[in-house]
């Protein structure tokens, strides 16, 4: 590798790719990235990047299906001009919530999406929160799982709110809300739910004191917002004196936000994985992971440890 750094992105955020190379202070890359009038996706890279290592930066944000494509394009867009290495950066990974068959005839979505990501060309992949953690499994090459813990604590931390108490929506994510709650201080409660359906969810019961404390729900994605609400109601029942959510990856698929809106929750916290949809924004609070991802990418970049981030 000549050790040239080159950077592109597609359609799916392009003002998260432009915090990122403002960070790094390297250029972005030029690129078509467009659609033939026949609906299919167009990408040509402008740049020469034999011998170079590139990063391509995309969401698998909605629509998922032609952002992905997009990214599989400019993946084997690269791979044919000869790059010496490819690294795919996903903030969001998508169909990530399909891991696992949970009844027949179905697929298990995310690692089909891996195999693509793998046989379009990438080397590598760079990502951040997977809703399982098993999915880095999928992959036959290097993956840099990155976790927002640390950004949103420090949120927290820096608002100096005290008496916290750190909450689990379901089973699942109690190692996330574990991490958020030792950087934070804060004790630990679990929420137990159940999917009658999809996108459907119902609150069982909880483990956990929360009544006098603030309570801060903590997820790596807010969808339709379901959960939330149905953890916001239980938390309000059980004595919180304030509601907060914390969460990665803010879909906010439908009418997700008007439903938070006039749900207990004070505040909802989320990062800039994803160009936040339409709709009542006052409740929102939005951190930026431009500054983890560039740090990340460098150290790719210069083949230095990237556990250092997770401290």
């Amino acid at each position: 590798m000549d050790g040239r750094l080159q950077i592109f992105t597609g359609n799916a955020h392009p003002k998260l790719a432009n915090d990122i190379v403002t960070e790094l202070e390297a250029p972005l890359g030029r690129a078509v990235v467009g659609t033939w009038r026949n609906g299919e996706t167009r990408v040509k890279l402008e740049e020469n990047v034999r011998g170079s290592d590139v990063f391509i930066i995309q969401s698998m944000s909605n629509p998922a299906d032609h952002h992905l494509m997009e990214l599989l394009l400019m993946i084997d867009a690269a791979r044919r001009a000869s790059a010496s290495r490819i690294t795919a950066v996903v903030p969001y990974y998508a169909y990530a919530k399909q891991e696992k068959k949970t009844s027949g005839r179905e697929p298990i979505s995310a690692k089909l999406v891996a195999n693509l990501i793998v046989t379009a060309g990438a080397d590598r992949v760079l990502t951040l929160d997977l809703h399982a953690p098993a999915i880095e499994g999928f992959f036959d090459i290097p993956v840099d799982h990155l976790r927002a813990a640390s950004l949103l604590a420090q949120r927290f931390r820096r608002d100096g709110k005290v008496n916290l108490v750190s909450v689990s929506p379901d089973a699942g994510g109690v190692a996330r809300a574990d991490e958020f709650r030792t950087r934070v201080g804060a004790p630990l409660a679990i929420i137990s739910k159940r999917h009658p359906g999809p996108d459907s969810t119902e609150v069982l019961e909880m483990v956990g004191d929360v009544d006098g404390k603030i309570a801060v729900i903590v997820d790596d994605m807010i969808s339709t917002g379901g959960t939330l609400v149905a953890a916001a109601q239980m938390l309000k029942d059980r004595g919180a004196t304030e509601i907060y959510a914390a969460a990665t990856h803010g879909i906010f698929a439908g009418d997700a936000l008007d439903q938070l809106a006039n749900s207990p929750i004070t505040r909802v916290l989320v990062t800039d994985t994803i160009v936040l949809p339409p709709g009542p924004r006052e409740l929102l609070d939005v951190v930026t992971v431009a500054p983890l991802l560039a740090e990340a990418i460098m150290r790719i970049h210069k083949d230095l440890s990237i556990s250092a981030l997770f401290t």
